[in-house]
């Protein structure tokens, strides 16, 4: 086998692997009805989709010796706007009120902090002793 056929195997399987996370993202997007979960499927998956095409389209481009960096520079693009871009359409849901906002913590005073409720205190002394 030559290099050439293992980089065509390669770009076929990048380009088979990629077109099923972008189904998957463009069948997330059209079945969920709520911004929020909407927003999930295109930016996790469809980024993974999309950054395995431009894997295929490298090994492609090096396979008939013109090698192509220009997909690196996409990929780059992609991976650093798509998180930022999803959190801001996150946080304009969020104060629009456009979706379910998350419960508050039941014991809100000890919620992330170093501080431990009497009851565990009381349990912790109990198992030590």
């Amino acid at each position: 086998m030559t290099a050439v056929i293992i980089g065509t195997y390669i770009v076929a399987l990048s380009l088979l692997i990629g077109s099923f996370f972008v189904l998957v993202g463009v069948i997330g997007l059209l079945k969920f009805n709520d911004p929020m979960t909407r927003l999930h499927a295109p930016t996790k998956v469809g980024t993974v989709g999309i950054g395995m095409l431009l894997v295929a389209s490298m090994v492609h481009s090096y396979d008939l010796g013109e090698p192509s960096t220009h997909e690196l520079l996409i990929m780059a693009l992609l991976f650093v706007t798509a998180p930022i871009s999803a959190n801001f359409i996150a946080k304009v849901n969020i104060h629009r009120a456009a979706c379910e906002t998350p419960p508050k913590p039941p014991r809100d005073d000890t919620w992330s902090t170093l501080n431990v409720p009497e009851e565990d205190r009381e349990s912790e002394v109990s198992h030590k002793g």
